[in-house]
């Protein structure tokens, strides 16, 4: 249960009207560095809005759009999958804040603490995340909302720190 002072995020499902606000987002140095090219990780997102594999969503404060974040399915990816020792309903999450008067509030642990509540309360027994082990705001805004580390993995975008969080891990 959260403190009656957290922000009460809200998740609703990324559409084409959010392509230009991404594609801002995308362009941020804070969120360029970890997520890639704009136009190929644009292009990306875009295709997983009818995706069966992948959830896509704009995170919401106060009625204005803050964020990205996604779930998706690992044993649905093309190609082979990193995360095939993890159990079944293992879910992965990818986010970030792209307000960058938002980075270094708390907002981080808090909405993926909330995300994870809402993914859990759908049943998934696991939630899974790969930052780049040099992404220490990444990590250190996981190990906050819960998530412990596996190790170092390699994925198919490099190096990753593999983090899991399992719902009977989130009293």
């Amino acid at each position: 249960m959260k403190p009656d002072d957290t922000p009460d995020y809200e998740f609703r499902p990324l559409t084409q009207a959010d392509l230009p606000l991404m594609a801002r987002w995308l362009a941020e140095p804070h969120v360029a560095r970890w997520w890639g090219e704009r136009d190929k990780e644009l292009e990306s997102i875009a295709s997983n809005i009818d995706s069966i594999a992948v959830e896509p969503f704009i995170i919401e404060l106060g009625g204005k759009p803050i964020g990205y974040i996604q779930n998706y399915d690992p044993y649905l990816e093309d190609g082979d999958n990193p995360f095939d020792d993890q159990p079944f309903g293992t879910l992965g999450i990818d986010q970030f804040i792209g307000e960058p008067s938002l980075i270094g509030q708390g907002h981080g642990p808090r909405l993926i603490a909330q995300f994870a509540q809402m993914m859990f309360g759908e049943g998934a027994p696991r939630l899974l995340v790969d930052p780049a082990p040099a992404n220490s705001r990444a990590i250190r805004a996981y190990e906050k909302a819960g998530f412990r580390a596996l190790g170092p993995r390699m994925t198919p975008d490099g190096e990753a720190m593999v983090m899991v969080l399992d719902s009977d891990e989130d009293d």
